[in-house]
C-alpha cells in the first residue's frame, strides 16, 4: 500500500484531471491513485455523478426525464431518471447515428465522436454504443493501472519488458450521419495513445492494423518468434486468441520455418506495410528455424504440444487473457499449453458501454478472479437478482450505491457513463466477493438473461458451464480425453422439446465410447437446476438432453463463419447458445454421432424447501 503522504495527494484530484496519471503518473502514484480511490468510494461516486450530470445538463433526454439543469444530487438523479435498457435508448442512439447533432444523450460539450459496437454475446444483437472524445482518456487511465499492479506480483517487471500480445481490428463502418462505427478495440488500436504505448510489444503496429486476419496473425506471430528470448508475458484479449495463436502455429509452422531459413516474408502476406514492417525484424536464423520445425512435428500428436508454449517463449512469467466468464472453459487449455508453468492474469473488467474494473490480485487463479469496481469511471448502481432480493419487481426498487452493497450477494449492474448513458442496465450479473479499502470486489457470474429454456426451465450460461465441466471432470478426463469447444440450443422440433448441446472433442481423443458419452448426458442433467430437473422427471415437460458430437475443426469453421459475417477476429466469443438458422445448419452437418440421456436425474419436491446450510440449494 501506498505512504499516506502520496495518497492524500492523490485525493486533491478532480476526475478531469485523474487521467493526466496515464501519460505522465509514476508507478507509485498510480498505486496511490488506487489506494485513494478505493478508500473514499461514496466521496469519488457522488463527484462523479455531479460531473457526469454537469457535463450533460442541456441533453434532451436529462430535460425529458425532468431533471432541471444544474441538479445533481442523487436522490433526486434516483426519483426522475429511470432504468433503462439498450432498446429503451435506441431511437436515441439512432437518431444520433442518422445525423442529429443536437445534444440528445450526451452535452452540447461533448458530442457523441464514434459508436461502439457490442459484440456478438452482448444480448444477442449487434449494438451501438454512443461514446465521445475524453472516455478514451479515462479508458486509457484504468489500463495504465494494470502495470504497476502486476509488476508487485510478478518479479523482474522492474526493468523494461516485452509483451507478445496478438491484437486485431475489424473493418468498420460509417453511420448515415457520418460517424465511425467499430468495435472497442478497434477505436483503442487506431488511437493515437495506441501508436505511443506499444513500444514495448512484439508486434508493430502495421501488422495490428491489418485487416486480413491472416495476415495480421502471420506477421505477430513472425515478430513474437524473431524476439521470443524477450518476451516476457504472452497475451490477447480473450483467452481464445491466446489458444487460436497456438493452433495457427501448429498449421502453419512449416512456412514459418522457411521464412526463418531465409529471413524473407511469405508472398501470402501482400499488404506493403506490414511487409515493411517485418522487414526490420526477420533475419536469416537456422536454430530457430529448427525449433520451429521440431515443435511443429511434434505438436501434431498425442501430447506433444504440452508446454509448447514455455518452450518457445522460455523466459514468460505469465500469460495475460480474459479467462473468466464463458472465456473460464480454456482455462484447461492453456495450462495445458503453457506446461501448467505460466499464471494466467486476467486484469480487466471492461465492455463496450465502458472500462469499470480492476483485479488487484491478478496471480490468484482464475476461477478465483475479482474485480475492484474503481469508482472514478462511472456512477454505479446495482439490483439485487439473488433470492434475498424478494423477487424481480422488490429488487427493482432495491437500487443500491457502490458504498452499499453486501459480501455475498449477486447484484446486476446498473452504469451512468460520461458518454450520457443514465441508469443504463448492461446486463452482467456479478457477485460481491470481498472488499479493497471501501471498494467491493465482484466475480463476473453470467449475463443476466436466460440462456437456454424449453418450458419453466431457464439455464443460464454459469450453470451450463457447470454442467459441461461436471461431465468433462468426471467421464471424459479420468479416460484421457478433452473437451475442444461446445456450444447448444432449445431444441423444439420434438416434443417435448429438448436440450442439445454440441461437443466438439481435441483430435486424438475421439474414440470415447457410445455408453461414456451417453452418461456424459445424464451427467449434465444432475448438474442442472432443480427447476429443469423437475420438468423432466415430475411434469416431463423437457426430453432428455442429447449430446451431438461434432468433427473435429467445426468450431473453427463456425469462427471462419462468424468473422465471415463481419465479426471481429479480436473480439470473437463461441456463442454458447446459438439459435441463427445456418448456424445450426452448419453445426448438425458436422455431427458424427448424437447421445441422449439414459435414465430421469435425481430430482426430489421436498429439497427444494432447504436453506444453502442444509445442502443443495433447489
Amino acid at each position: 500500500m501506498a505512504d499516506t503522504s502520496t495518497i492524500s495527494a492523490a485525493a486533491t484530484r478532480r476526475p478531469a484531471a485523474w487521467s493526466s496519471l496515464a501519460g505522465t503518473g509514476t508507478d507509485a502514484e498510480k498505486l496511490a491513485f488506487i489506494e485513494e480511490v478505493t478508500t473514499n468510494v461514496d466521496a469519488v461516486q457522488e463527484r462523479v455523478l455531479a460531473e457526469i450530470l454537469a457535463r450533460n445538463a442541456d441533453a434532451e433526454y436529462l430535460a425529458r426525464c425532468g431533471l432541471a439543469a444544474g441538479v445533481t444530487d442523487r436522490a433526486t438523479f434516483r426519483a426522475k431518471v429511470p432504468l433503462v435498457k439498450y432498446e429503451d435508448l435506441q431511437p436515441y442512439i439512432l437518431r444520433i447515428a442518422h445525423g442529429d447533432r443536437l445534444p440528445i444523450l450526451s452535452g452540447s460539450g461533448h458530442p457523441v465522436s464514434e459508436f461502439l459496437t457490442s459484440s456478438g454475446t452482448s444480448g444477442g444483437e449487434r449494438k451501438l454504443i454512443p461514446t465521445v472524445e475524453d472516455e478514451l482518456h479515462r479508458r486509457q487511465l484504468l489500463n495504465s493501472l494494470v502495470m504497476p499492479v502486476v509488476k508487485q506480483h510478478v518479479p523482474g517487471l522492474d526493468k523494461a519488458t516485452t509483451g507478445l500480445y496478438f491484437y486485431f481490428v475489424k473493418s468498420e463502418t460509417t453511420t448515415p450521419g457520418g460517424l465511425p462505427a467499430r468495435t472497442l478495440l478497434t477505436s483503442c488500436y487506431k488511437s493515437e495513445h495506441f501508436s505511443k504505448s506499444c513500444q514495448d510489444m512484439t508486434s508493430p503496429v502495421a501488422a495490428i492494423l491489418c485487416e486480413d486476419a491472416f495476415q495480421s496473425m502471420y506477421a505477430q506471430m513472425v515478430c513474437g518468434l524473431c524476439h521470443r528470448h524477450a518476451v516476457v508475458s504472452l497475451g490477447s484479449i480473450f483467452a481464445t486468441g491466446i489458444l487460436w495463436a497456438i493452433r495457427f502455429f501448429q498449421n502453419n509452422w512449416e512456412q514459418l520455418a522457411a521464412d526463418m531459413d531465409a529471413g524473407t516474408l511469405t508472398d501470402r502476406v501482400t499488404d506493403e506495410s506490414v511487409r515493411e514492417a517485418v522487414a526490420g525484424v526477420l533475419r536469416p536464423d537456422p536454430e530457430l528455424a529448427q525449433l520451429i520445425r521440431c515443435e511443429g512435428s511434434n505438436s501434431k500428436g498425442g501430447h506433444g504440444a504440452a508446454g509448447i508454449i514455455a518452450r518457445i517463449w522460455p523466459n514468460a512469467k505469465y500469460l495475460d487473457a480474459i479467462a473468466t466468464g464463458s472465456m473460464a472453459q480454456y482455462v484447461p487449455a492453456l495450462r495445458y499449453y503453457s506446461g501448467g508453468l505460466l499464471p494466467i492474469i486476467s486484469t480487466t473488467y471492461a465492455s463496450s458501454e465502458g472500462h469499470f474494473g480492476l483485479n488487484l490480485r491478478p496471480m490468484c487463479d482464475p476461477s478465483e478472479v475479482s474485480y475492484t469496481i474503481m469508482p472514478n469511471m462511472a456512477y454505479f448502481e446495482f439490483l439485487p437478482t439473488d433470492d434475498a432480493a424478494g423477487g424481480a419487481a422488490t429488487a427493482a426498487n432495491q437500487q443500491l450505491v457502490l458504498a452499499h452493497v453486501e459480501a455475498g450477494r449477486e447484484y446486476e449492474l446498473v452504469v451512468t457513463t460520461y458518454p450520457g448513458l443514465l441508469r443504463y442496465r448492461v446486463g452482467d450479473v456479478l457477485r460481491v466477493t470481498g472488499f479493497h479499502n471501501a471498494a467491493p470486489e465482484f466475480r463476473f457470474v453470467r449475463r443476466a438473461s436466460a440462456l437456454l429454456s424449453v418450458d419453466a426451465d431457464k439455464t443460464d450460461e454459469a450453470e451450463l458451464q457447470r454442467a459441461v465441466d461436471r461431465a468433462a471432470s468426471a467421464l471424459l478426463r479420468p479416460r484421457g480425453a478433452a473437451l475442444a469447444d461446445y456450444t447448444s440450443r432449445a431444441c423444439v422440433e420434438t416434443a417435448p422439446g429438448h436440450y442439445v448441446i454440441y461437443w466438439e472433442l481435441e483430435k486424438g481423443f475421439t474414440s470415447i465410447t457410445k455408453d461414456v458419452l451417453d452418461r456424459c448426458c445424464l451427467e449434465m442433467e444432475e448438474a442442472l437446476g432443480s427447476v429443469y430437473r423437475q420438468s423432466r422427471v415430475a411434469d416431463g415437460s423437457v426430453g432428455p438432453l442429447e449430446t451431438r458430437v461434432l468433427r473435429p475443426g467445426t468450431f473453427e469453421e463456425l469462427a471462419d463463419y462468424a468473422v465471415s459475417r463481419g465479426a471481429s477476429v479480436g473480439q470473437y466469443k463461441v456463442p454458447r447458445c446459438v439459435t441463427v438458422p445456418a448456424v445450426i445448419e452448419l453445426l448438425d452437418s458436422r455431427v458424427v454421432s448424437s447421445h441422449f440421456s439414459p435414465a430421469l436425474p435425481h430430482w426430489a419436491p421436498g429439497r427444494r424447501f432447504q436453506s444453502d446450510s442444509d445442502g443443495e440449494k433447489c
